[in-house]
């Protein structure tokens, strides 16, 4: 009997809350998982014994957008993940994209939990194009209707 193999996994988040988010949001999940964020001493540290890549921060910028879709591309043809992950920010954003439109990727988006009563702005750019959104608070079924309620990770 064949061993059925699980698609590797793109854990994507800015630093920080996003991050341990993300973490909360991936404990228990198997598969072959790697890390994507940006390097700071905190997550060079947090990071050093798994898997992982390091991308620029975009914020705004149309120049560090380019730039942080340009690294997010390499580490999807080095890594070739079925499914990516992301609690957010604009870090992900080309990530989710690229891999969705080049690799037929599913992708998971989780709310932030610190978005209470309005949804972020990466939220409500990836609420229609993940194949699965979770929020973290009901008072936002509001804005995302077809959103799956998990709780505060």
């Amino acid at each position: 009997m064949k061993k059925k193999r699980t698609p590797k996994i793109c854990c994507i988040s800015s630093h920080g809350g996003h991050l341990h988010e993300l973490m909360q949001a991936t404990r228990g999940v198997e598969g072959d998982k790697y890390w994507v964020t940006f390097s700071t001493p905190h997550t060079r540290k947090l990071l050093a014994d798994k898997p992982h890549h390091f991308v620029i921060d975009p914020v705004v910028s149309k120049p560090k957008f380019i730039l942080n879709a340009l690294q997010s591309l390499y580490h999807l043809i080095v890594e070739r993940p079925g499914v990516v992950i992301s609690t957010g920010a604009g870090i992900a954003v080309p990530t989710m994209l690229l891999a969705k439109w080049m690799l037929k990727a599913k992708i998971i988006y989780v709310e932030s939990a610190a978005a209470v009563v309005e949804p972020s702005r990466t939220g409500r750019f990836m609420y229609p194009r993940a194949d699965l959104f979770l929020i973290q608070w009901e008072s936002l079924r509001e804005f995302y209707s077809n959103a799956k309620y998990t709780g505060v990770l």
